[in-house]
């Protein structure tokens, strides 16, 4: 732990991803941290939980982290816990199609020259090595187009590879998911070759991974954590923050204080006036079925042509997650447990079997919908307030709404806050030198003046 730096208190509203990340890059770099969460716990939609109907303990979601996602992995260096992530040694992604019952697997390999697309049993099956080539017309995209104008819907390649992606990624249809997005997500994982595409999923959950070696760490380096700490409103001069109103009463800031808000869109759109941000959002549906997988099962598949899209193989748990969930959004959880349960089956070659104990969880506002539209109104980190900064996977990062994009505005808060702090010290230092060398011309001219 590097010495107290003497630079007021940064106070971060928001203990999610993107206001963890801040907080343990601004508390190993000396500052101090005062870190405030309206709920009685960490990680928003991040977290473990011990869910008592199914009795045992589960992920509010499912999330998948490449090889590739460095910021993420950044972040789990930074709090001791990149051993906790597992994973296949090589980029293997398994399929089943339940339309036809195919199977198969997707293996780019590790160099940044895919020559894997030259090699049949390693592509998706029925395409050819030129469909692949195909994609990149993303790249010449225009900023308003969406994945369904630019890439080729009828083929086998999208149904099969691009369309689930996409709609995993950006948590959007084809038809409202940017291409320029999408484009983005290609180039950081496929674009970098099968070495930044392994998939790793923690071992055992996402609050073990992610959320309880941050506060440890936050609480090794002397931050202050207050939890069911819900903040009402902001008293906001013409230039900066000067009052924290929390329901347990306000906290002042100091001239040097800086204030990061990592809350959600719409908390922060009601706390900062005329603030724009995204205001339309997407779905997602999660089944969570109390059960093993049979023996050597892949840690997920990924399903074509069913109501399940991605199946993960969890500790007593295999868990479906269903992105763009509009369709299904507002199904009654019985009739979406025996869709899901049949996929599942499917999906890891169980035998017929009753349904086990399930639990439904559905969030109609997910993530923000990752449409040209929509990525406008992504407001970016600094605010016209001079100690009010922004972060959230609805900033603007480049990123879509993932755990890479919730810690990578995390991060860009957090360099703010340092590199301001590093221009002010520089000014200091600017605005001190011409006093010293007006000292010392005033001795020499004393000395001058004696030798007269």
């Amino acid at each position: 732990m590097k010495g107290r730096v003497a630079s007021g208190v940064v106070h971060i509203v928001g203990a999610g991803l993107a206001g963890l990340a801040a907080a343990v890059v601004l508390a190993s770099e000396g500052r101090e941290v005062r870190l405030y969460e309206a709920a009685g716990h960490a990680g928003g939609r991040c977290r473990s939980y011990f869910d008592a109907e199914l009795g045992c303990r589960i992920d509010n979601g499912n999330h998948l982290l490449l090889s590739g996602n460095y910021r993420a992995l950044n972040y789990l260096e930074r709090i001791g816990a990149r051993g906790t992530l597992i994973g296949p040694e090589d980029a293997v992604f398994p399929f089943f199609d339940a339309t036809t019952g195919q199977r198969w697997v997707l293996q780019p390999n590790r160099g940044r020259l895919p020559w894997w697309i030259l090699r049949q049993w390693r592509r998706v099956p029925q395409t050819r090595a030129t469909d692949y080539l195909k994609a990149l017309a993303l790249r010449r995209a225009a900023p308003g187009a969406v994945v369904g104008e630019v890439l080729d819907p009828r083929g086998a390649l999208f149904a099969r590879l691009w369309e689930p992606l996409a709609v995993a990624a950006l948590n959007a249809g084809v038809n409202q998911a940017s291409s320029r997005l999408f484009w983005r997500i290609l180039v950081e994982t496929l674009g970098r070759g099968g070495a930044a595409c392994r998939p790793l999923v923690p071992r055992t959950g996402l609050s073990e991974t992610f959320i309880d070696p941050a506060l440890e760490t936050l609480q090794r380096l002397g931050a202050a954590l207050h939890f069911s700490a819900r903040l009402r409103a902001l008293d906001l001069s013409a230039e900066r923050v000067s009052i924290l109103r929390f329901d347990g009463g306000p906290v002042e800031l100091a001239a040097e204080d800086r204030v990061i808000l990592a809350t959600p869109a719409p908390v922060t759109a009601r706390l900062v006036p005329d603030l724009v941000v995204p205001e339309r959002y997407s779905p997602i549906v999660n089944a969570h079925f109390h059960c093993a997988a049979p023996p050597h099962s892949p840690l997920f598949v990924g399903v074509i042509g069913a109501t399940a899209e991605w199946i993960f193989h969890k500790p007593q748990v295999l868990s479906v997650t269903v992105s763009a969930a509009d369709r299904i959004i507002d199904l009654s959880a019985e009739e979406l447990r025996s869709t899901l349960w049949r996929d599942t089956m499917a999906g890891y070659q169980i035998p017929a079997a009753p349904m086990p104990p399930v639990r439904i969880v559905k969030e109609r506002r997910a993530t923000f919908l990752a449409s040209p539209e929509q990525l406008l109104r992504r407001p970016r980190a600094v605010t016209r307030w001079q100690n009010l900064l922004l972060a959230g996977d609805y900033t603007e990062t480049g990123l879509p709404a993932t755990i890479e994009g919730a810690i990578c505005s995390g991060f860009t808060a957090a360099r703010c806050v340092l590199s301001h702090e590093l221009r002010r010290r520089e000014a200091m230092r600017h605005r001190a030198r011409p006093r010293a060398t007006a000292g010392v011309q005033h001795r020499r001219t004393q000395k001058a003046n004696l030798m007269r």
